[in-house]
């Protein structure tokens, strides 16, 4: 269980009153839940993941993953947190050029007491599962774009995470290479018993997610969806 608890991070700036990036954030996701927060650029949604990732610390309120008090790690143990516990799929498909699909994949696993062979051994599964089974031998800059934002799902998941974040995946695809990301990573998380928080811009995210909210200006509302184009149908 992700726990958030009035969680604030206000930025200063030269002139005028603070940037209130968060405000006051508070929300619970399960293991296998899929909550997606919708919201515009500049909303604190990175923000608000950063906080969770442990690369920024709060001004107040708290992060929790389970009994792991994420908003009072040192920096060793929240680097440790961010390798085993956590899965972070960023706006920028960050493969290694000339790696094939599986090495890619496997780099966040070699990362830890498992060897690079039992670490692509380990991969293997997973890449089939997100339909890359085929591709897998084939090098980064081979791969379309959202077979390379599978890839780096694949990364993300392969540690067994208990927590998945992901920061507008569909960003960079079109509707269809969208609607796929966003059903794989849903139903692998769910088969995973992974708690997933997605934050995007894009309102088709809301047909896959158990749970919808809007932040604006770092506030926590309701997700409105006559604000956006209404999402896709998925069925």
């Amino acid at each position: 269980m992700l726990e958030l608890r009035g969680l604030v991070k206000h930025f200063p700036v030269a002139s005028g009153p603070p940037v209130r990036a968060v405000d006051g954030v508070s929300l619970s996701v399960a293991g296998g839940e899929f909550v997606a927060l919708y919201g515009p650029s500049g909303s604190g949604k990175t923000t608000l993941l950063m906080l969770i990732a442990a690369l920024l610390r709060p001004d107040a309120g708290s992060v929790a993953l389970g009994d792991l008090e994420i908003s009072k790690l040192t920096d060793r143990e929240a680097a440790n947190y961010r390798l085993h516990e956590l899965g972070f799929v960023r706006q920028s498909l960050n493969l290694i050029a000339g790696a094939t699909a599986t090495d890619n994949a496997a780099l966040k696993l070699m990362g830890t007491d498992v060897g690079s062979r039992e670490a692509r051994r380990r991969i293997e599964p997973l890449l089939e599962r997100l339909g890359l089974a085929e591709r897998a031998t084939h090098r980064a800059e081979q791969l379309s774009m959202g077979e390379r934002q599978r890839v780096m799902i694949a990364r993300a998941l392969s540690t067994d995470p208990k927590l998945l974040l992901a920061d507008e995946p569909t960003g960079s695809l079109d509707t269809e290479r969208s609607r796929q990301v966003l059903a794989l990573l849903a139903d692998t998380c769910r088969e995973r018993a992974v708690a997933v928080m997605l934050v995007t811009h894009d309102p088709q995210a809301a047909a896959f997610a158990d749970r919808v909210y809007a932040l604006r200006d770092g506030r926590l509302t309701d997700y409105d969806p006559s604000r956006a184009p209404a999402p896709v149908d998925v069925h």
